[in-house]
């Protein structure tokens, strides 16, 4: 909380006093001194106080600026559920998390559905899932084209509720990549939201 004091500033000749006063305060004359600095302070030149009101207009408070209102949806969002990440050799990628960083990593799963093979990394509170193109429309061979070393691809969030989260988001304009919940990795529907209607990432939501 920021304020400014109450009190007006000295007047000119106060001003002056206490100039005065602090130049003689510097000179070597003991006895002068303390009559000086003893008499300035009884006299209130050097008397400073609280200001006994706030002007509220002059205040304000950073809560209201960094806490937000959560906006009533029919739905909550969850917990990150993992970041995937397009790799274009799987096994060496496997082999990294596993042998280099001690990581738990999950047997290649294939999801032809998806066009992938999946690895999922256990990190303890989430997990990384490694994406491999798996048939010739695979949606991961278009962006390994586009970035030969891999890279990140999609985070997926949990939600309570995805069919009200879909209904939603596309009241909200938010472009939704299927017509329906599809069956991700995990046995549970997913779906992906447009990275253009996303600052660029590509979203998964997932059925928690």
């Amino acid at each position: 909380m920021l304020f400014e004091p109450a009190e007006p500033p000295l007047p000119a000749f106060s001003c002056l006093l206490y100039s005065f006063v602090g130049r003689v305060a510097r000179l070597p004359l003991p006895g002068f001194k303390m009559a000086a600095s003893s008499w300035a302070v009884k006299s209130g030149l050097f008397a400073f106080r609280l200001p006994t009101r706030l002007r509220m207009g002059r205040t304000f408070s950073l809560s209201s600026s960094v806490l937000q209102k959560t906006p009533c949806l029919l739905w909550k969002l969850g917990r990150l559920n993992h970041v995937a990440i397009a790799v274009p050799d799987l096994e060496k990628a496997a082999s990294f998390y596993k042998d280099v960083l001690g990581a738990q990593i999950s047997d290649p799963v294939p999801l032809p559905d998806h066009g992938v093979y999946t690895v999922f990394v256990e990190l303890g509170n989430t997990k990384l899932e490694l994406l491999h193109p798996l048939g010739e429309k695979s949606p991961i061979s278009g962006f390994l084209q586009k970035n030969k070393a891999g890279g990140m691809h999609h985070i997926c969030i949990e939600v309570d509720n995805i069919t009200d989260a879909v209904a939603e988001l596309r009241e909200k304009k938010i472009r939704i990549l299927s017509e329906e919940p599809q069956i991700g990795a995990h046995g549970k529907p997913v779906v992906f939201l447009h990275p253009k209607d996303c600052d660029g990432v590509l979203v998964e939501l997932e059925q928690a």
